[in-house]
């Protein structure tokens, strides 16, 4: 599990998000904090993953304790979550090493897609391998994975999820030569009638290249390939 700190000044924001966060698989809502100094507290006796941090804090700026939590050795991601919108606060969120940033007022979808894109890159991390050195390959998957799971995660039809549209475009992405429906759900560990539905719903949206590949029996094998630029 993720365990998520939830960082907000008004107590039924707060209640909101945390509520949220417990909706999304994966993920864990391990304490909730109106104050920098309540969030601080909070990190030095409880492991925390994830900060989704607001900006308007009565204490410091969302940014200040950022700083502090570096200056401290704490390594939580940071997703910030608030009406700060103006470009020097976005920009400064950036260079801080915020991964992400969401801006109120938002639905549950937009948080979701969010929070896909950090599992998204947590798997990515954990396939790479935390030891040794990174090829280009590796460091362009992980710098890749939040944004290609967050804007599949954004535009998914009901009745989709992020986590499975991502593990349908890796078994793709990592085949290097077109797969049948078969033969991706094998390689997802998916029943074929799933697989061949996110497939459609890829492949309509210009993300899966369709080709068919004619066999013996003369009726064509659909044959699917990544074709997105990510």
């Amino acid at each position: 599990m993720i365990e998520v700190l939830v960082v907000d000044d008004d107590f039924r924001v707060a209640e909101i998000n945390a509520a949220y966060v417990a909706k999304v698989p994966g993920f864990r809502v391990a304490g909730r904090a109106h104050t920098a100094a309540h969030a601080l507290a909070t990190l030095e006796r409880t492991r925390i993953d994830l900060i989704l941090l607001d900006h308007y804090l009565p204490d410091e700026t969302g940014l200040t304790l950022i700083r502090r939590l570096r200056q401290l050795g704490h390594h939580a991601d940071v997703i910030m979550v608030t009406a700060a919108r103006d470009v020097a606060t976005v920009q400064a969120a950036m260079r801080c090493g915020a991964l992400q940033y969401l801006v109120k007022p938002f639905t549950f979808a937009g948080l979701r897609a969010k929070l896909d894109g950090y599992a998204a890159l947590r798997r990515t991390l954990d396939g790479v391998g935390g030891g040794g050195e990174a090829g280009q390959e590796q460091v362009d998957r992980i710098f890749g994975a939040l944004r290609t799971a967050g804007a599949a995660s954004a535009e998914l039809p009901k009745g989709h999820s992020a986590p499975t549209a991502e593990l349908i475009r890796r078994v793709l992405r990592e085949a290097g030569h077109p797969l049948s429906a078969h033969e991706v759900a094998e390689l997802a560990g998916l029943s074929r009638s799933t697989a061949q539905r996110y497939l459609k719903y890829l492949e309509q949206a210009g993300r899966i290249g369709l080709t068919l590949k004619y066999g013996d029996t003369g009726r064509p094998e659909h044959r699917y390939a990544w074709a997105a630029a990510d």
